[in-house]
C-alpha cells in the first residue's frame, strides 16, 4: 500500500486524502451532477466506486431504499471478481470471512434402490488453477458494504444518497446537463415529494425491471420461463453428509437442488426445482410456500432428512433468459452520428438463472468497465468516442453469458434418465470451469483492444483478455509479490515493461524504450497534465529477466522510478525481478527480448508489442488521449 508521499500518515492508510468535490462534500443531492447512477447493487455499486477515484468528477448515486441492503439475493463470487476486489483493496478481508468452494459434489439415485440418493462424484472447483484467488460465496449486501466503505474513504468521500426512487427521464441534444431525470423521495420528512436532477451522463443499475432501461427504449427479449425454482437461506438440522459442500443433487422422480453452503459454518442455500410452469399459470407457482419448498427438498434427499429451523430468506423465480439489444441511448440508425448520454448495466440488461453464480459477478464487471470510461472523458483524458465502446463490450459477454446458462440450467433440471451419458453434467461442470470463473471474457479489437500483430511475444497475456497475475520479486525490498495485485483501481493504464536480457542501465531496448516513454512528445505519458505526479495516469512498470539479487536499482532508468508527491520523492516499488521459483516470463510466454504489456484500467490486457515498437505504442494511444500536449 502506497502512503506517506504527502507527509506522515498515522491513521487508517486506506482512508485517502479528500480531494476535489471530495472537499466539503454536500450532504443532499445536487441539483446538477456529472454522472448520475441510479441503483446501488453490485453494477451501479462499483461504477461509482471506480468514480469515486476521479476528484474532479461529481457523482451521485441515487437508491430507493432507505439504507443499506441487508439481505441480498446473490452470494456466489467467483475468481475473476475477487482479482477485482483485490484491485479495489478488500480481497483478503472478503476472503476471510467467506465461505470457500473448493470441491463439488455430484449426488444421483442409487443404481440399486433409486428412490434414494448416493454421492456419485466429487471434482476440484479450479481443477486447472485458473486462478491464483479462491471461488467464494458470501452475502452480496457485505460486497455493497465493502464497495460503500471504499467510496467513503476515496477523495470524493462518496455515499448512496438512499430513498430516492427513479420515475423517468429525457435527453436533450444540447447544453451541459442534457439529462434531466425526475426522482421521487421514497423516505422521510419529503416522501412522496418529486425531484429533478440535471446529468452530464445516466447509469441504470436498477435490476431487470429497470424504469432507466424503459425510458431510453430499450427491452428484454429471448427466451419465456418456462421451468421453476424454490431458493431459501436456511439454518437446519440434518444428516445429509454433505450438507456443508457445493453440491448438485439429482432424484429420480422429485426433481433435483443445488445445494450452496454459505458463510459463517450454519447457514446454506437450496435451488428446489419446482418443475415446469403451465402456459396458463399466470404466475400461481410463486405463491408456493416455503413449507412447500421444505417438503420438497425433503423428498430430493431421501434417505436423508431436512429439519429447517430457522429461515434467513427464501423466493420463488422461474428461469427465463432475456437480453436487451443495446446497452446504451443510441438508437441503431444514430451509430457514429452521436455518443450515448445514459447507459444500462447488470440485470437491467441481462436475466438469467441464478444457478450458474454469475448475475453478480457479471454486473460487477459491466459497472467496472463503464465506471472508468465515464471518468477517463469527464475529467479529460479521453475523448466522448471512448464511451461507444461500452455497450459493444458489453453485450457480447452478455450474449455468452445467457448461452453459457441456458446450457448449465437446462442439465440442471434434467432427470437422471435423460442423460445420454451418466457423468454429462459433473464433466460440463469440469470443461466449462474457466466461463463461470469469469475468465472467458475476450474483448474484441477497437480504439482501446489492438489487434493481434504481436500476441506471440506474450502468449500468457491474451489481447482482450484479463491479465493473468505471476509472482514476481520486488527489488527494492525483496519481497515476493503477484504482479497483478500491485495494479489498484485508480482509473490509471498500466504499461508493463518486460525487459530483454540486458543488466539494468545498460545500453539495450529498454533502456531506450524508457528514454522514449519519459522524453518523447508522442509517449501517452506526455499527456500526463503539467503538475501531476509523473505516475498520475500512466502505472509504468519493469520486470528484469534477473532475479533480485542481479538488479542495480540505482541504475535502473528514472521512468521506472518517478517522483511523486509534492516532496518528488522517488517511488522504488514499480521494479521487479523474477521469481526463481517461478519465472514470469516462462509462465506467460514472454519473449525473452523484451516486451510491452498495456493494461487498461479494469485489469484487460490491451495491446502486446516488442520494445522497439515505440511508433506503434504512440499510435495506439494516439485515439484514446484527448490532448497530446499537456494540459494544466
Amino acid at each position: 500500500m502506497h502512503f506517506h508521499h504527502h507527509g506522515y500518515v498515522s491513521g487508517d492508510p486506506r482512508v485517502q486524502p479528500a480531494a476535489g468535490v471530495g472537499i466539503d462534500r454536500p450532504t443532499q443531492l445536487p441539483d446538477e451532477v456529472d454522472v448520475l447512477i441510479v441503483g446501488t447493487g453490485p453494477a451501479g455499486i462499483v461504477a461509482a466506486a471506480q468514480l469515486s477515484q476521479f476528484p474532479g468528477v461529481t457523482t451521485r448515486i441515487v437508491e430507493r431504499r432507505g439504507g443499506r441492503l441487508a439481505i441480498g439475493q446473490a452470494d456466489g463470487i467467483q475468481a475473476r471478481s475477487v482479482e477485482t476486489f483485490q484491485a479495489f483493496g478488500f480481497a483478503e478481508r472478503i476472503i476471510a470471512e467467506a465461505y470457500r468452494i473448493t470441491e463439488m459434489a455430484f449426488w444421483k439415485p442409487d443404481p440399486r434402490n433409486p428412490a434414494n440418493i448416493v454421492r456419485s462424484a466429487r471434482t476440484l472447483d479450479d481443477p486447472g488453477g485458473i486462478s491464483e484467488f479462491p471461488h467464494l460465496i458470501v452475502n452480496q449486501a457485505r460486497v455493497l458494504d465493502y464497495f460503500g466503505e471504499f467510496m467513503a474513504n476515496s477523495p470524493t468521500r462518496m455515499t448512496p444518497d438512499y430513498g430516492y426512487e427513479f420515475v423517468g427521464l429525457e435527453v436533450a441534444g444540447e447544453g451541459e446537463y442534457p439529462v434531466t431525470v425526475t426522482l421521487v423521495h421514497t423516505a422521510g420528512p419529503d416522501e412522496g415529494r418529486t425531484r429533478t436532477v440535471r446529468a452530464k451522463y445516466v447509469v441504470g443499475a436498477d435490476g431487470a425491471r429497470s424504469k432507466v432501461r424503459d425510458s431510453i427504449g430499450c427491452t428484454l427479449a429471448g427466451d419465456q420461463a418456462n421451468h421453476a425454482w424454490g431458493v431459501m437461506d436456511v439454518l437446519a438440522s440434518t444428516d445429509f453428509p454433505d450438507i456443508r459442500l457445493k453440491c448438485a443433487i439429482q432424484s429420480h422422480d422429485g426433481g433435483s437442488i443445488l445445494l450452496i453452503p454459505r458463510e459463517g459454518g450454519h447457514l446454506f442455500r437450496m435451488y428446489v426445482d419446482l418443475g415446469e410452469v403451465a402456459e396458463d399459470d399466470n404466475g400461481a407457482v410463486r405463491k408456493t410456500t416455503i413449507e412447500q419448498i421444505i417438503a420438497k427438498a425433503n423428498a430430493i434427499i431421501h434417505p436423508y432428512t431436512l429439519d429447517v429451523r430457522n429461515v434467513a430468506w427464501h423466493s420463488v423465480y422461474e428461469v427465463g433468459h432475456r437480453l436487451t439489444d443495446r446497452f446504451d441511448d443510441v438508437l441503431p440508425e444514430d451509430l457514429g452520428t452521436r455518443t450515448p448520454r445514459v447507459f444500462i448495466t447488470g440485470d437491467a440488461c441481462h436475466t438469467h438463472s441464478a444457478k450458474a453464480g454469475q448475475g453478480m459477478n457479471v454486473s460487477m464487471q459491466d459497472g467496472f468497465n463503464i465506471g472508468w470510461k465515464l471518468g477517463h472523458v469527464l475529467e479529460g483524458r479521453s475523448p466522448v468516442s471512448l464511451l461507444s465502446t461500452y455497450s459493444a463490450e458489453r453485450q457480447v459477454v452478455a450474449k455468452d453469458l445467457i448461452d453459457f446458462d441456458k446450457v448449465w440450467s437446462t442439465l440442471m433440471a434434467k432427470k437422471p434418465e435423460e442423460f445420454e451419458n451418466p457423468s454429462e453434467l459433473e464433466d460440463f461442470y469440469v470443461r466449462t470451469a474457466e466461463f463461470p470463473a469469469g475468465f472467458m471474457t475476450e474483448y474484441s479489437p477497437s480504439m482501446i483492444v489492438a489487434e493481434l500483430a504481436h500476441q506471440n511475444l506474450a502468449t500468457g497475456f491474451p489481447v482482450g483478455k484479463r491479465f493473468k497475475s505471476a509472482p514476481v520479486v520486488r527489488v527494492c525490498d525483496t519481497n515476493p509479490v503477484q504482479l497483478g495485485h500491485q495494479a489498484t483501481a485508480d482509473g490509471r493504464w498500466r504499461i508493463y515493461v518486460f525487459a530483454d536480457g540486458a543488466a539494468a542501465g545498460s545500453p539495450s531496448p529498454t533502456t531506450d524504450l524508457a528514454a522514449w516513454l519519459a522524453n518523447a512528445p508522442d509517449s501517452p505519458l506526455a499527456a500526463t497534465p503539467e503538475g501531476a505526479d509523473a505516475d498520475a495516469w500512466f502505472d509504468v512498470k519493469v520486470i528484469y529477466q534477473q532475479d533480485h539479487t542481479g538488479i542495480d536499482i540505482g541504475a535502473v532508468p528514472a521512468v521506472f522510478k518517478p517522483e511523486v508527491g509534492p516532496f518528488k520523492l522517488p517511488y522504488l516499488e514499480k521494479v521487479y525481478g523474477t521469481d526463481p521459483a517461478s519465472d514470469i516470463f516462462e509462465l506467460r510466454g514472454v519473449d525473452r527480448g523484451g516486451v510491452i504489456v498495456v493494461v487498461r484500467p479494469d485489469q484487460y490486457v490491451a495491446n502486446v508489442l516488442p520494445l522497439t515498437a515505440t511508433a506503434e505504442l504512440a499510435a495506439f494511444f494516439a485515439p484514446v488521449l484527448r490532448s497530446r500536449t499537456r494540459i494544466g
